[in-house]
């Protein structure tokens, strides 16, 4: 179907963006980069199998793979400080930028009127993921000549962040046959967990919700250079340009 190949196309673009973006700030050795490419490529192929198989079906399995990337970056930053100073060490701005893509929400809507999405969660998912890659370029300048701890730079992050929370509960609480559907309207979120849409809970959204959690404790941690008179001025080499 031609939705689902722009769909395929949509991300796998953002999906190789946002790894380019990501192993060529956090890593500087190529072994590790190659490393994490290879480990991102065989989790988007394992949710494309289960997905495939109709396995995000169950709503246990769609949960466990939404949870496992948050997990493991939270196991991997408390027992390895190598791991979070290279998390650390992705550009504020380029977080930010790597959001650009979310502007093609706008295929939720199309799904919507192909009769593939129904009830509140594509608009929602939808319109919040424009709105917020509508902004992404202006706020990652913003957090560039300023900082990641402006108060706009915060506003859009924390939109951002409830932008997605609110699109995954929605699609829970959406998905037909679920035990925890509480909204039965068309197909709900039927198809976010057929290929290629699948990719986006059990890949995108995580990967964004860990960067926008990034981007609040780079805040912080400005907020507390600036209140002891440290120069929290970002680097030129925020890497604006690759965005």
């Amino acid at each position: 179907m031609l939705l689902d190949f722009a769909g395929t196309l949509e991300i796998g673009a953002t999906v190789a963006l946002l790894l380019v973006g990501v192993a060529s700030t956090a890593l500087t050795r190529l072994e590790h980069r190659l490393a994490f490419a290879g480990i991102a490529g065989a989790w988007a192929a394992l949710v494309a199998a289960i997905a495939a198989n109709g396995g995000l079906s169950v709503i246990a399995i769609l949960v466990a793979l939404f949870v496992l990337p948050f997990l493991t970056v939270l196991i991997m930053s408390t027992a390895l400080p190598a791991f979070r100073s290279a998390i650390l060490r992705i550009p504020v701005p380029l977080i930010i930028g790597l959001n650009i893509p979310r502007v093609l929400g706008v295929m939720f809507l199309f799904l919507v009127v192909a009769g593939r999405l129904g009830g509140p969660f594509p608009f929602f998912a939808g319109i919040g993921d424009i709105i917020t890659g509508l902004f992404a370029l202006q706020v990652a300048r913003l957090a560039a000549s300023k900082s990641a701890n402006h108060p706009r730079v915060l506003l859009w992050n924390a939109f951002g962040t409830l932008d997605l929370i609110v699109a995954v509960a929605f699609g829970v609480t959406s998905q037909p046959g679920s035990p925890l559907q509480l909204i039965h309207s068309g197909a709900g979120s039927a198809a976010i967990t057929t290929v290629p849409w699948a990719l986006i809970p059990a890949f995108l959204v995580p990967f964004y919700l860990i960067g926008h959690g990034i981007v609040f404790v780079q805040a912080r941690r400005q907020a507390v250079n600036e209140s002891h008179g440290i120069d929290a001025a970002p680097h030129p080499a925020t890497v604006l340009s690759t965005v």
